[in-house]
């Protein structure tokens, strides 16, 4: 005799047939999440992954409650554990965010209080979440209990601690604590780990794998990594124009995707290239025969801190050494605080060594004055990390990319300053429709193109690329970085490419150098560094990589 069949349970989150707008107008609303089904079951790790602008975040906003004014739910549902909160007011939805869903926002830097101690703003996530239970000791020991949940194992001094003395993925993992203060049944993680090195971003990730095992806690991550997505999650989504576009298991995703777009990011994916890009014309040089443009020598450089009523020092730089090639991209490597930085700023004279030598070709940069530093600006360009914020948002594209032309007189009047812009738009793979526009009305890979620009105009022999793509998406990553490859070959650049990305680094460089802590701790050339790494930091660093059962999967 069979007993009563098994009741099923509801799914920790169901969004169905879901439509978000946003106001453009003032009768005009436009779609930016089209009729999308999504569930996330217990214990599960669900991945939604699209390039900006896909909807991502409007998706997760609007299943949280937070989203603008200027948005609206126009159709479907969304229910948690079988309940309906569509529509539900902020008031009521609160109670949703604290109590059944953490949330784990993308950047730590902004997401957590400046003034206020870490142990502080997770015992008000706990106060919020049982606002009459308990005494002040026991929401004390409720939010060091978070902190050790979240994966710090000094909870104590991390608790007494202010957001600034701690580093990237300490900060994470406070986020995290405050994500856990409410013991939540589902974790949404907004890209919690685009803005980490490599190795604190495997850490992290591990952990949150760790919590669904250990908790049951079913975890959706958003993220344009399809590396990283495809490696930690049981399925995944796809998401493009607000609409999905391919969901299913990761290894039926991975190996029998049959939709355009899903191929296209997997092509793009660093993880899918196991060697270098060759240019789509040209050649590149002989690495060993060509001549050195950049030569730094025991490059020291010391800071002087203040803080807790005391002084200490931090050595950035120690005894530092850096060579690079005619028509060679050489790769500075390592975590936050190794001193890429620092590096790529000396090299520029942003800033000044304590000591050691910077040289293009013959003639020295230590010392030269600054009058003499201008002209040398020519030669030695920048290329910031962050599009977002190294184009002046009241500049149009043509202002920003002919500026450098006008400081330098290099343009005697208007219609010769127009026609070198638009060349210089051409070599970036843009046209002269982009003249007028402004950095606002560009999209991340459009607006780093801009920069590339910028730095061309003055006709340079070396660029200096400060983690010039970890903002971009995958495809826009993919077509920078062929960009990149293809101007060095027809202009005979070499670049100075400073990344924690050593995904990227097979992708682009000849020659690598690692560093920890201000040390080189190895250099040489990219195969012999990557297929037999001789410190056991560049083999961790190796290690830490996403795309592993992508790179699997292309062999």
């Amino acid at each position: 005799m069979t007993g009563p069949p098994e009741e099923k349970r509801n799914p920790l989150l169901q969004i169905s047939e879901l439509t978000i707008d946003y106001r453009t107008g003032r009768r005009r609303w436009t779609p930016a999440v089209r009729g999308v089904d999504l569930h996330v079951e217990p214990g599960e790790f669900v991945s939604l992954v699209g390039e900006s602008g896909s909807g991502k975040s409007t998706l997760i906003h609007g299943a949280l409650g937070l989203l603008p004014a200027s948005a609206r739910i126009r159709s479907g549902s969304i229910a948690y554990s079988g309940v309906d909160v569509t529509g539900w007011n902020d008031q009521r939805m609160a109670r949703v965010r604290g109590n059944y869903v953490g949330f784990i926002p993308q950047d730590p830097n902004t997401s957590l209080n400046p003034v206020k101690k870490i142990g502080r703003q997770v015992i008000e996530a706990v106060r919020f979440n049982e606002p009459t239970a308990g005494t002040a000791a026991q929401h004390r020991e409720a939010a060091l209990e978070s902190l050790r949940a979240a994966g710090l194992t000094d909870a104590e001094r991390v608790f007494h601690q202010y957001p600034h003395e701690l580093s990237g993925g300490m900060k994470q993992r406070a986020l995290i604590a405050i994500a856990l203060a409410g013991k939540p049944k589902i974790i949404m993680a907004d890209e919690p780990t685009s803005a980490l090195d490599v190795t604190v971003q495997k850490v992290i990730l591990d952990h949150l794998v760790r919590l669904r095992e250990e908790l049951g806690i079913g975890i959706l991550l958003v993220t344009h990594d399809l590396g990283v997505a495809l490696d930690r999650s049981d399925r995944i989504l796809v998401m493009r124009n607000g609409e999905i576009v391919e969901e299913g298991p990761v290894r039926r995703v991975l190996e029998n995707t049959t939709n355009a777009y899903t191929r296209r990011l997997l092509d793009a994916a660093p993880a899918r290239h196991a060697g270098r890009l060759e240019p789509t014309s040209g050649a590149r040089p002989a690495r060993a025969t060509a001549p050195v443009v950049l030569r730094a020598r025991a490059l020291t450089k010391t800071y002087r801190l203040r803080g807790q009523g005391r002084r200490r020092e931090l050595r950035a730089l120690d005894g530092v050494d850096l060579v690079v090639r005619k028509g060679t991209t050489h790769a500075i490597v390592g975590e936050s605080g190794a001193g890429k930085s620092t590096l790529a700023s000396i090299l520029v004279r942003f800033a000044s060594a304590d000591s050691g030598t910077v040289h293009i070709g013959d003639l020295e940069l230590t010392g030269l004055p600054r009058r003499r530093l201008r002209d040398i600006r020519r030669d030695l360009q920048f290329v910031f990390q962050n599009p977002f914020t190294s184009l002046d948002p009241r500049f149009t594209v043509g202002k920003i990319i002919a500026e450098p032309l006008r400081a330098f007189g290099l343009a005697a009047g208007r219609r010769e300053r127009t026609a070198r812009v638009v060349e210089l738009l051409k070599a970036v793979a843009l046209d002269e429709s982009y003249l007028d526009r402004l950095p606002s009305q560009l999209s991340g890979g459009q607006r780093q193109r801009v920069a590339i620009a910028r730095a061309l105009a003055l006709n340079p022999e070396i660029l200096v690329l400060d983690e010039a793509v970890s903002a971009l998406d995958v495809s826009a990553q993919a077509q920078i970085l062929q960009l990149l490859v293809d101007l060095q070959a027809e202009f005979g650049l070499s670049y100075v490419f400073v990344t924690h990305d050593l995904g990227v680094v097979r992708l682009i460089a000849d020659d690598v150098t690692v560093m920890k802590s201000g040390v080189v701790v190895e250099t040489g050339p990219v195969d012999q560094v990557f297929r037999s790494p001789r410190h056991e930091y560049t083999r961790r660093l190796l290690e830490a990589v996403p795309g592993a059962r992508l790179a699997a999967a292309t062999r």
